[in-house]
């Protein structure tokens, strides 16, 4: 069983890889629950992200019920903070929920996670690294570095609201009958497509990671 160590929701403040524009990737605890929501589908025109009180402005690329929360391991911050050789505070790559005690890059496409009594979350697909996000670290070749470390943290959609909170037990509910995890997916979409024919299993993937598979599966 894993653990919520902090729920983070957004600091606004000037996109360092644009001229103009905000930014919600600075993240900060907050004490007290969070009620947690399906957002709908991205550009539907509602709060993009599935935390009341957070803010993504990038609706473009970023929110949605496919990406209504990002969760990120306690684990694989201490390993960069290790790496980078600088603190590693909760929240700082952007995550909505820092986890302890589960797997978070292990876990298979499609896995229902319970958060507290109410909260279930569903494994949809892993982080990719942007531009905002290597601006806001500010480390040299930060997307290399998070690239060919295969530690991207997972988006989760949204399968049954509630509420969440630190020190909220996290329960894996069910998992599918699949191999292709977290990082499987991270591997294929970034450094080695050769991979892309090994997601088909996992049907819970965003329909665009679908449709990409298809494609190049089909030549």
């Amino acid at each position: 069983m894993g653990e919520v160590l902090s729920v983070n929701v957004a600091v606004p403040r000037p996109n360092p890889a644009k001229q103009t524009g905000v930014t919600g990737i600075d993240k900060r605890p907050v004490t007290g629950p969070v009620q947690v929501h399906a957002p709908g589908p991205r550009g539907s025109g509602g709060p993009p992200s599935g935390l009341v009180g957070d803010q993504i402005f990038d609706t473009r690329h970023h929110g949605g019920d496919d990406q209504a929360v990002y969760a990120y391991a306690r684990e694989d911050l201490d390993h960069w903070q290790t790496a980078l050789g600088r603190p590693l505070p909760a929240g700082v790559f952007g995550e909505n929920l820092t986890l302890a005690g589960i797997d978070v890059n292990g876990a298979p496409i499609g896995q229902e996670w319970l958060i507290g009594d109410q909260l279930r979350l569903q494994v949809s697909a892993p982080r990719i690294p942007c531009g905002a996000f290597a601006h806001w670290m500010a480390e040299q070749r930060w997307v290399v570095r998070f690239t060919e470390a295969v530690r991207p943290g997972a988006y989760l959609r949204v399968v049954a609201d509630g509420p969440v909170r630190a020190g909220d037990p996290v329960t894996v509910l069910a998992s599918p009958d699949h191999d292709v995890t977290v990082a499987t997916v991270f591997r294929a979409l970034t450094r080695e497509p050769e991979l892309l024919p090994r997601l088909r299993p996992a049907t819970a993937l965003p329909s665009s990671v679908r449709e990409l598979v298809d494609r190049r599966t089909a030549r």
